[in-house]
């Protein structure tokens, strides 16, 4: 016998589930840092200084972006149920975007300042440090969303 679950108990459920902010989060870090900033510098029509300036505001704003997801998939661990199972990827993506927000941004635009200016800055780390980051937030992301997939609550 076929079990009938209502429209609005299915709809309650996909939204209880973690794995759409995850995979919606997953699209904007894979749109903003995988695909838009390196089409930006490999158009031969933008300047380096201007490309520069365009993803300085652009990574801030998706830092800010980021945060919301992350207090939304906080609240959406908390209210399904899977705090136990997720807590520890919860945990991970909090320290990567503050790590972000709070160091490596305001440092890569530091020394986007120092271009803009005319000058050019000391080698850093900085870069590689935020792009496996990026990555590693990703690559958690992924493994949280479909983990939740995977497990009903």
């Amino acid at each position: 016998m076929v079990h009938y679950i209502p429209v609005s108990q299915r709809i309650r459920n996909a939204l209880l589930n973690p794995a759409w902010v995850c995979f919606t989060w997953v699209g904007m870090s894979v749109g903003v840092s995988l695909i838009a900033t390196p089409a930006r510098f490999a158009t031969a029509s933008i300047t380096r200084p201007v490309a520069l300036d365009v993803s300085r505001a652009v990574f801030m704003a998706l830092n800010k972006a980021e945060f919301l997801a992350l207090v939304l998939l906080l609240i959406i661990v908390r209210v399904s149920g899977r705090s136990a199972s997720l807590w520890a990827a919860c945990g991970a993506l909090a320290l990567i975007l503050v790590a972000q927000g709070a160091w490596l941004i305001p440092e890569l635009a530091a020394r986007t300042d120092i271009i803009l200016a005319g000058g050019e800055p000391p080698a850093s780390y900085a870069h590689a440090i935020y792009s496996t980051l990026e990555l590693a937030k990703i690559g958690i992301l992924m493994v949280a969303g479909v983990s939740s997939l995977a497990r009903p609550a």
